[in-house]
């Protein structure tokens, strides 16, 4: 066999080993959304704890969440206060940060129908995890 076509099977070996990652890093993290806005809109606090990294970031000029005892006091700051999460959780999907592709958010809307809310998600040796959410208007 050449060098070309040696090269050329190479090449086709990681881009098949590429899009393999890419599916399944891609199922781990529509699992973990599921799983993540099932416990959002069950009001399960201990599951989204769980399914979290602290301290959780807030946005500008808001305290981080320190622990899960905090999120069980702040949680409908962190998922109604800004925007309805459950009513967004509904219909939204993921995308993956085109940056960094273990990095992901969803994007909910304020009052006014403006998306300005971003849940904010990060794959961690344990998995994918909310890390903390973002006004983009702040």
């Amino acid at each position: 066999m050449n060098r070309a076509a040696i090269a050329f099977l190479a090449a086709l070996v990681v881009a098949a080993t590429l899009q393999t990652t890419q599916a399944n890093q891609d199922q781990e993290l529509l699992k973990f959304w599921d799983d993540f806005k099932t416990a959002v809109n069950a009001r399960n606090v201990e599951a989204v704890a769980k399914l979290t990294t602290f301290p959780l970031e807030m946005p500008y000029g808001i305290a981080n969440v320190k622990s899960a005892v905090q999120l069980r006091k702040r949680y409908k700051a962190v998922f109604a206060q800004q925007s309805d999460a459950i009513a967004c959780f509904r219909t939204a999907q993921p995308e993956t940060d085109q940056q960094n592709p273990k990095k992901s958010f969803v994007a909910c809307p304020d009052e006014a129908g403006n998306l300005v809310v971003l849940y904010n998600f990060s794959k961690t040796k344990t998995g994918w995890k909310f890390i903390g959410l973002d006004n983009i208007n702040e």
